[in-house]
């Protein structure tokens, strides 16, 4: 038996697969966002833990024996976040976030020296890590100065399970301070930071083992003394691996808080100014390019939360046949990463009028969703990336409706998988999987069956690149608004 532990940020989820990969047994507990600022999105890493302990006490509860029989953990949680621990490793403050806009004007001043763009082959976006340190420099230099490790957040959780400070590749390519194409970290960037790599964890690959279960914490969830922690991996390419996108030419879309666009890759081929990710997947010379949309099923719970309705509620109302767009929504509720690089851009609704009713803002904020997953098509286009099909993959592709948009809008064709988990925590338990038997090949990790594949709807191809074209118009004029 192999268990996955995904941190999301709304709930931290934990199942276990046995030898065949099937899904025996799973757990959640929920989490909380808080938001002390505007711009701001911030969690008490402490809730990590207990949200964890919850997931595991109820799979002991429910499946002891299941439990017991685990080998191997896997880990993956959401990128970005800042977790500061001084030298008795007591958190110093809550863990700012990777929808966190604050360090917009550090990220600049990181940005503006090449070293950046040339070495972690990325945009020093406000969501990364790096800018996020030399705010609190900045601005909490007290905390700052006992600062002793800064760990991912899944790397927190680690620290907890294993008493090692460690990382991997593909967490890792989101801080800034890595070597992306040497797949190691860079003293250069970290020197920029003022910090050294005494700061950082050591690295390793996500399939490769990372320490080993705490005897403590086997004990109090009926567990072996020797179950392997693998080096897991950041939130998407643990997805990747349980989707099975490995190779050259595999593409999946994810529609979840955030949205992303994720292609494989077999070789490392940056290219920054595009505002795409450029990072190092979760297995040994492997990278992958994503365009990133920092809200997506965030903007439709914001809706719901307006109108009083569900999310269901509201994509109900829309039957299931689509209709030419109307008014027209830029899902910017908390800037945006690809292809804009803008952490002060807002959301904005245009193009209503008397006629303009809730299921019409409901179809125009999945469209807009999908319009920005175009975007992010077009510009995984120019570093030379083609997709022709994309599986689905996150809580929102659960809406038929929501995925015949993104795939009308974008013109390609997407796989659903059949019934059953392939997200980013079967993804950590097949790493778990893959530390626990030693295997380095990737043929373990095959793409799920496909139920159907939902086609772009012909009749409203040009309908909706029109709107697309208007869609593109509004960003410009939205920002010089704001300049």
């Amino acid at each position: 038996m192999y268990l996955g532990i995904d941190l999301g940020t709304s709930s931290v989820k934990a199942l276990i697969i046995d030898d065949k990969q099937a899904i025996v047994a799973s757990a959640s507990a929920n989490l909380d966002v808080s938001r002390p600022a505007a711009g701001w999105s911030e969690q008490n890493p402490a809730d990590w833990i207990s949200a964890t302990e919850k997931a595991l006490l109820k799979l002991k509860s429910d499946h002891a024996s299941l439990l017991a029989a685990v080998s191997g953990i896997g880990l993956s949680g959401h990128m970005h976040g800042a977790t500061l621990l001084d030298n008795s490793d007591k958190v110093l403050r809550p863990c700012i976030l990777w929808n966190d806009t604050r360090s917009h004007a550090e990220a600049a001043t990181l940005d503006s020296n090449p070293l950046f763009r040339d070495l972690s082959g990325n945009i020093v976006f406000p969501g990364f890590t790096a800018p996020k340190l030399l705010w609190v420099k900045n601005n909490e230099p007290d905390i700052f100065a006992r600062t002793a490790k800064v760990l991912l957040p899944k790397d927190f959780l680690r620290l907890w399970l294993t008493g090692d400070y460690v990382s991997e590749m593909s967490d890792a390519s989101g801080t800034s301070w890595l070597d992306v194409g040497k797949r190691a970290w860079a003293s250069s960037l970290l020197d920029a930071c003022d910090l050294d790599i005494s700061h950082m964890p050591r690295l390793v690959e996500g399939s490769d083992v990372s320490g080993v279960l705490r005897g403590a914490l086997a004990a109090e969830w009926g567990m072996a003394d020797n179950v392997v922690v693998a080096g897991g991996a950041g939130d998407n390419a643990a997805t990747a691996i349980g989707m099975g996108t490995i190779a050259e030419g595999q593409a999946f879309v994810s529609l979840g808080t955030s949205g992303v666009i994720f292609a494989a890759n077999d070789s490392y081929r940056p290219n920054a100014d595009s505002a795409v990710h450029t990072f190092c997947h979760a297995v040994a010379e492997r990278w992958h390019q994503m365009g990133v949309i920092l809200s997506a099923t965030d903007t439709l719970n914001w809706f719901a939360g307006i109108t009083g309705r569900s999310a269901a509620d509201l994509t109900g109302e829309l039957g299931d046949t689509l209709q030419a767009p109307g008014a027209i929504f830029l899902p910017y509720l908390s800037g945006e990463r690809t292809p804009h690089n803008d952490a002060a851009i807002r959301g904005a609704l245009t193009n209503i009028s008397h006629a303009t009713d809730r299921p019409a803002i409901t179809a125009a904020i999945l469209q807009g969703v999908a319009f920005a997953f175009r975007d992010n098509l077009e510009a995984l286009g120019t570093v030379g990336t083609k997709v022709d099909r994309l599986l689905a993959s996150g809580g929102g592709s659960r809406s038929g409706f929501w995925l015949k948009t993104i795939a009308t809008a974008l013109n390609v064709p997407i796989d659903v998988p059949a019934a059953g988990e392939v997200g980013a925590a079967f993804g950590a338990a097949r790493l778990g999987m893959l530390a626990s038997i030693g295997a380095q090949g990737l043929a373990l990790c095959t793409p799920p069956a496909t139920d159907h594949t939902i086609e772009p709807d012909a009749e409203f191809l040009s309908a909706f690149d029109d709107a697309y074209q208007q869609y593109r118009k509004t960003y410009p004029a939205l920002r010089s608004t704001l300049s």
